[in-house]
């Protein structure tokens, strides 16, 4: 069993309130989970209306499987323009850990 996270630092653009905030993070989220059948959740600053901590986790039998959705879920999130993406952090565990 292979694990793999990602946890993205993200500077929001014009948003002024915490329901702006939502307005923007919510779809990122949605659409990580759609896409990629991740589990993904707004994991830190939630009370700070420019800055989203968003953590992602996907766990598969094999570990290029693993790599790869990373990946795609780091390219998403990267391109989408409403954000700037700070910093991403990885992290991979597998049987040996």
């Amino acid at each position: 069993m292979y694990v793999g996270t990602l946890s993205f630092d993200l500077l929001l653009g014009d948003v002024r309130s915490l329901k702006e905030k939502r307005s923007v993070v919510r779809p990122i989220i949605a659409e990580l989970q759609r896409k990629y059948t991740v589990s993904v959740a707004e994991v830190g600053d939630q009370n700070v209306h420019r800055r989203a901590l968003i953590g992602l986790a996907v766990v598969s039998g094999d570990a290029g499987h693993v790599s790869d959705v990373l990946d795609r879920c780091e390219r998403l999130v990267a391109a989408r323009p409403e954000v700037e993406l700070l910093s991403v952090r990885r992290r991979f565990h597998g049987d040996e850990d």
